[in-house]
């Protein structure tokens, strides 16, 4: 099995509804994302997928949350902007099917020192 991962960034302010300390209140975060996708097969030129094409569909994704407040994104509205629900929201979003790969992971970096990473196990 081969995984291969693109990372991409954006930044974006929030704030988390019934939270009680500092992140309560609007602030931002310049976000880190990691994509993780594998596959068991290679190409004629030895690759199981490109990764311009695999990191123009994070980044696609990542142009709705990039500049935003998403507390005002309709996802947000229903769950809390933290770093797990921004993670599955990335996650829901990138279609991997006509890729011919698996998506295995997506972990969102809040800062240097704080991640969270979703997954199907």
């Amino acid at each position: 099995m081969y995984n291969l991962t693109v990372k991409s960034e954006f930044s974006s302010a929030h704030r988390l509804r019934g939270y009680k300390g500092k992140c309560e209140a609007l602030h931002g975060h310049n976000w880190k994302v990691e994509l993780m996708v594998c596959g068991s097969k290679l190409d004629k030129l030895g690759m199981t997928s490109d990764f311009k094409e695999l990191k123009e569909r994070l980044n696609n994704i990542l142009k709705d949350l990039d500049h935003s407040y998403l507390n005002d994104l309709a996802y947000f509205k229903k769950h809390n902007p933290t770093s797990e629900n921004i993670a599955k929201y990335i996650f829901d979003k990138f279609n991997s099917s006509s890729l011919k790969l698996k998506l295995e992971s997506v972990t969102v970096w809040e800062s240097d020192s704080a991640a969270a990473t979703y997954s199907k196990k």
